[in-house]
């Protein structure tokens, strides 16, 4: 099973990902890793933190010569901020005095539940763990599985619909969302350049009050066949373990399959993709779909078209001008801590779905098709397309 976990705090010497379960072979390109870890730091309205790290993995094991090779991949991602925490942050009891503690939480982050678990006194702790820095190993670790799904042609990105209330209004296409993945400038990540424009707008208009801004990342899975994923048991449905992975990230309170949220006020006749025969040559199989409302997914089960997964993102809960809260040491009320932090998280928000979303689908592509190198897994990948296609 392909596995994956994160270590590190926020601002911690570095942040550790752990990846295990990929097969032997798979070329490992650690340019292609560097610009996943750029795309996640871009985007207008990030912080100065952004301005401090360089982000690049440093593979410790599992990698030689270019490739997997079957054992557990060791990464680790260096904090440049550390030097300026080294005494405020040290694994040593160190010096009481120089602790930077946060009084008094803040609204809608983890901090006042997560000091209350765990009977902190203040939440730097929490917050340390918390914080979406943590999403850095998880696109270092979904930049793996991207390049294993890579290798059998399914490609996994995304784009931005919506930042407040300005929104995307067309649909995108495979092409240019693909476009926005290449390009050596990062705006908000939309596909159309008049729509980007009136999310900017939204972006300095919370600039100018101190406030936050949230919207709406989609995430797109290209070529990927049908049948990965199934209807058996509940825990296994690829849209509940999709919704799972993008719901996990920092400030996702909503995540949606294809038309999932207008699906629910429209007639059955305007959603369900009908179904017909004799697709083009290069179709999975010869059966059609008129649309794709279900976001690639039915009953739980890839379909054969793209898959289309949303994650709906909540403001940034650390505000310049910070909302009430009370003194963990008085009681009383004072004005929520205030941390280093960004304006708007909507395009690096989706970079990190995109790993997320790659970890997903690549672990259930390699329990359908097995197989302990790459050689092996495509060997048994290219039959089942032979398979599905004479159906």
């Amino acid at each position: 099973m392909l596995r994956f976990s994160t270590a590190g705090e926020s601002h911690g010497e570095s942040l550790v990902a752990l990846v295990s379960g990929l097969p032997a072979g798979v070329p490992v390109d650690q340019e292609f890793i560097s610009r996943e870890l750029w795309r996640r730091q871009k985007g207008y309205g990030r912080g100065g933190r952004m301005r401090i790290e360089r982000d690049a993995a440093h593979i410790l094991s599992g990698v030689r010569h270019g490739k997997t090779i079957g054992s557990p991949i060791a990464m680790t991602i260096a904090n440049n901020d550390w030097k300026n925490w080294t005494e405020i942050l040290p694994v040593e009891e160190g010096d009481a005095a120089k602790h930077k503690a946060v009084a008094s939480p803040r609204p809608g982050h983890a901090d006042l539940a997560g000091a209350l678990k765990y009977n902190f006194k203040d939440a730097r702790y929490v917050l340390e763990r918390a914080s979406a820095r943590e999403s850095t190993a998880r696109v270092a670790s979904g930049a793996l599985a991207k390049l294993l799904l890579h290798a059998l042609g399914i490609e996994v990105l995304s784009h931005v619909i919506r930042v407040g209330k300005a929104e995307l209004s067309r649909p995108a296409k495979w092409d240019e969302i693909a476009a926005l993945a290449q390009k050596d400038e990062v705006l908000l990540n939309c596909v159309d350049a008049e729509d980007e424009q009136k999310m900017k707008a939204e972006v300095d208009a919370v600039l100018r009050t101190g406030d936050t801004v949230g919207g709406v990342f989609e995430v797109v899975v290209h070529g990927l066949p049908p049948g990965i994923g199934t209807h058996v048991n509940w825990d296994e449905r690829l849209d509940g373990l999709l919704a799972q992975a993008v719901m996990s990230l920092q400030a996702v309170k909503a995540v949606e399959i294809g038309r999932g949220v207008t699906a629910a006020e429209s007639v059955g006749s305007t959603v369900h993709d009908a179904i017909g025969y004799e697709a083009g040559d290069e179709a999975f199989t010869k059966f059609s779909r008129e649309h794709n409302n279900a976001g690639g997914l039915e009953g739980g089960i890839s379909n054969g078209e793209d898959v289309v997964v949303r994650g709906y993102l909540k403001p940034i809960s650390t505000l310049r001008r910070p909302l009430g809260s009370v003194s963990f040491e008085t009681r009383e009320p004072v004005k929520a801590a205030y941390e280093r932090s960004d304006v708007c998280v909507v395009p690096a928000a989706g970079v990190a779905a995109e790993a997320m979303v790659a970890l997903c689908v690549a672990r259930l592509v390699i329990e359908k098709f097995g197989g302990d190198s790459l050689t092996e897994l495509d060997r048994n990948y290219k039959g089942y397309l032979e398979q599905i296609r004479a159906f």
